[in-house]
């Protein structure tokens, strides 16, 4: 007779069952790998567009709204803004932060209990500069020199296309596995390079968010928003970054949603949430 499985199991086990994807186990393990290796991969057409289209109507208001607020505040470089989405219709969408696909890569990336911890944009506009070249986290030990596996990732994908003129985000290919200065060094020698990622609405990157990178300028007149959606090993808490649930959201959400955002504060109304964004500090 076989053991009983643990609650959260289940609940595991059982959507994976009952959601499939459009990719075979082998595809997910390449898609992991790409990370383990190069810092990111990129799921091609994956999201729905229409889905997005909606998102981008409801964040323009938000971005002027953010603009208004702590414009001046430039934390991310001039004319370029972080932007917490609220976990309300249409951002609280399980066909993106469910999806089987990106689940199933995450899991082999962080642990089969991760947690999501982050929802939001990032999006320069005309004015826009080169940020530094940064890292999105700290090392867990810096005092060893080396390195550990991946423990955050964020699935990022854009509200339009991205293109040369309009901002695109540059990695530098194997830096998130070595030391910063290690990167850095060989940024300057010319072994590695930074890479723009163009992407078109639909597609998904899934990086390590070590990886070397930095935003580039948008020299058009179009904002060009990136949402990300934080996901990380379970024992990860970084306060700087959370995901406030509405309670009434929280009674409509899937078992697998629940243990995803176990450790985000539930709220009785999005009113409730800062009024300032918390997650200023950024680049390591």
């Amino acid at each position: 007779m076989r053991s009983p499985l643990s609650k959260s199991l289940e609940i595991i086990l059982l959507n994976r069952n009952m959601i499939a994807g459009r990719y075979n186990q082998q595809q997910i393990d390449a898609f992991a790998e790409a990370v383990r290796k190069d810092g990111f991969c990129v799921l091609l057409s994956h999201f729905s567009s229409a889905t997005l289209n909606t998102w981008r109507e409801a964040f323009n208001p938000l971005l002027s709204s953010h603009i208004e607020r702590e414009g001046r505040l430039q934390n991310r470089g001039s004319a370029r803004y972080y932007v917490t989405l609220p976990f309300t219709a249409p951002f609280a969408e399980p066909s993106i932060y469910e999806d089987p696909d990106v689940l199933a890569i995450v899991e082999q990336l962080v642990g089969e209990d991760a947690v999501m911890c982050q929802l939001a944009t990032d999006t320069p506009l005309l004015g826009s500069d080169y940020q530094d070249v940064h890292r999105d986290t700290l090392p867990l030990f810096p005092e060893t020199g080396t390195e550990t596996p991946a423990y955050q990732l964020a699935v990022n994908f854009p509200l339009i296309d991205v293109t040369a003129e309009n901002g695109p985000f540059e990695v530098a290919r194997g830096t998130h596995c070595i030391s910063k200065e290690e990167g850095m060094k060989l940024l300057e020698t010319g072994q590695v390079a930074l890479e723009p990622i163009l992407l078109q609405l639909g597609d998904v990157m899934i990086r390590d968010v070590r990886g070397l990178h930095r935003g580039t300028p948008n020299h058009t007149t179009v904002p060009r928003p990136m949402a990300v959606i934080g996901y990380s090993r379970r024992w990860l808490f970084r306060p700087e970054v959370s995901i406030q649930v509405p309670q009434a959201a929280l009674e409509t959400l899937s078992e697998r949603a629940r243990r995803l955002l176990r450790f985000n504060p539930v709220v009785e109304s999005i009113d409730d949430r800062p009024k300032t964004e918390v997650y200023q500090s950024f680049a390591y």
